[in-house]
């Protein structure tokens, strides 16, 4: 039974929202303290979250980047904060769909339903190598060494996009494109903590200096 992880302050929201899932056949988790949301949605291991922007003391945008950055878990937000530029900051920090609220119960369940059947597609094998390395983008993991290990979703389109473009340097805003189909309302921040995390990742099969900064111009392998 898939369990659906609620990101929500509004305890009545919250309360209808688990009962609504709870009908159609999920299991529900949720968090009522949220300086520590991230971590908490990571140790749960949900199946997809709902997650709502305006929370006490973050912001659901701030939530989405980071769990981004470290889970592949799919992302609805659903908040009454509908104007575009917040629909495209959600989808920009790494959000899968955007639902405002009030929402429609039969729609929910519905794009719910849609984005986990799109998620559990078993795409045809694609693996890349280059000097020694293999990246298995069906499976999301890199081997080396004899090691495998496993890529976040930022982590494999990062190597993937590399390694489709080896010996050649690619800007840091095609990769920021690649990865948020868009190079505008990113903090070029995020893009050097990705990038170190890929490395760090690499790092536990025994690949160092896989991925060359070119200062002012980009990355390669």
């Amino acid at each position: 039974m898939p369990l659906i992880y609620i990101v929500e302050d509004d305890a009545a929201i919250r309360t209808e929202l688990a009962q609504v899932l709870r009908r159609n056949g999920y299991e529900t988790a949720a968090c009522e303290v949220f300086d520590t949301v991230v971590d908490d949605i990571v140790a749960a291991d949900p199946d997809l979250v709902l997650l709502d922007l305006t929370l006490p003391g973050t912001d659901g945008q701030f939530v989405c980047r980071d769990l981004r950055a470290r889970s592949e878990v799919p992302i609805i937000v659903l908040t009454s904060r509908t104007t575009e530029i917040d629909e495209v900051m959600s989808m920009t920090m790494g959000a899968d769909d955007f639902v405002p609220k009030p929402y429609s119960s039969r729609v929910l369940v519905a794009r719910i339903q849609a984005l986990l059947r799109r998620m559990s597609a078993v795409p045809e094998r694609n693996v890349l190598s280059h000097n020694g390395l293999e990246l298995d983008c069906s499976r999301s993991t890199a081997s080396a060494n004899g090691q495998q290990v496993e890529l976040t979703k930022n982590e494999m389109r990062i190597l993937s996009l590399l390694m489709r473009h080896a010996g050649t340097i690619v800007s840091r805003e095609a990769i920021m494109r690649d990865l948020w189909d868009s190079d505008a309302f990113i903090d070029d921040n995020t893009l050097t903590v990705n990038i170190n995390r890929l490395r760090n990742t690499l790092e536990r099969i025994g690949v160092t200096g896989y991925l060359a900064t070119h200062r002012g111009r980009g990355y390669s392998v």
